[in-house]
């Protein structure tokens, strides 16, 4: 070894001799305690990171996003990345995707005079075809219908299972927000906590109040309010609000077994939030039953509370 070099070694060595300090208790608690986040601070954390990933994923919904491009605008490990977007918005962040992508068609529908072909490449699809089939699955109708008929629909299909000895109601009371008057409010039943496709079971209220769902098959489901704001329709013919701004409300799982009744549920209305799933299914248009009690849907006919 250099001798500089040796002196150099020395000199450092004997400096952490004369300065070198063991930690106190209190010490190593201040290390402890100094990165470590309340669980409040740390909800915020997923939350923002949450936040930033939707926000990329609408500015970018034309083009191939993975599971790792997610995970790295979130700033987390992909597997820690994918259990927290779904504990903080109810769904897996593929499924928010593709619900946003469709959504975005929905409005480029009703905006735009684009053909459904372009449309279904703008908003990230390579085939009309897989774009067609997944739109009508979850929105109720086929895009082409959806322009027609406004964004509305005439008609609420839901699943119908086999009639179950099992088979009981779901009974509750819809609560107004804390500010705000919603219109004509849907409530129903969906294997998952996503209004999109076809309701195990369902019912629409004119108002807030009492809800009853009949016939619901032994089973698992999420219930799902929405609902838009009482002008909806002048404000939307104004410009002023797109059919995103509404009211929701989630309840669930809700187990429903052949040996005990469920409990009643509150749902309270609130407004739609940017970690709240898009709202697919097309609303039904209640113009076209203004003179009739029921909604007659596949298999069974609704009541339109009032």
């Amino acid at each position: 070894m250099q001798p500089v070099v040796a002196m150099a070694l020395s000199a450092a060595f004997g400096w952490l001799c004369r300065h070198y300090r063991p930690p106190t208790v209190d010490s190593v608690n201040e290390i402890v305690r100094a990165p470590r986040r309340t669980g409040q601070e740390m909800d915020e954390v997923i939350e923002k990171a949450v936040e930033r990933v939707i926000r990329a994923m609408h500015e970018h919904l034309g083009e191939p996003i993975t599971i790792d491009d997610m995970a790295r605008t979130a700033m987390f490990s992909k597997f820690h990345f994918s259990r927290m977007f779904q504990r903080v918005t109810g769904i897996s962040p593929g499924r928010f995707l593709s619900a946003m992508r469709l959504q975005e068609a929905k409005k480029l529908l009703l905006s735009t005079s684009l053909t459904v072909a372009e449309i279904s490449h703008q908003v990230g699809y390579n085939s009309i075809g897989t774009f067609s089939s997944r739109f009508r699955s979850s929105v109720g109708v086929s895009p082409t219908e959806y322009r027609q008929l406004g964004g509305y629909t005439h008609r609420l299909s839901t699943h119908v299972p086999r009639r179950d000895q099992g088979a009981l109601s779901v009974q509750g009371h819809v609560w107004p927000p804390n500010s705000g008057q919603p219109g004509p409010i849907f409530i129903g039943l969906f294997p998952d906590r996503i209004v999109q496709g076809r309701p195990v079971r369902c019912t629409i209220r004119r108002s807030i109040g009492p809800f009853t769902i009949e016939d619901v098959p032994v089973g698992s489901w999420h219930l799902m309010a929405h609902a838009a704001p009482a002008d909806y329709d002048e404000l939307h013919r104004a410009g002023v609000v797109d059919n995103q701004e509404r009211f929701v409300a989630a309840h669930g799982p809700i187990v429903i077994r052949p040996d005990s009744t469920p409990r009643p549920v509150d749902l309270w209305l609130r407004p739609r939030c940017i970690f709240d799933p898009p709202v697919l299914l097309a609303p039904l248009d209640l113009r076209a039953v203004a003179y009739s009690t029921v909604v007659s849907v596949i298999g069974h006919r609704w009541p339109v509370a009032a």
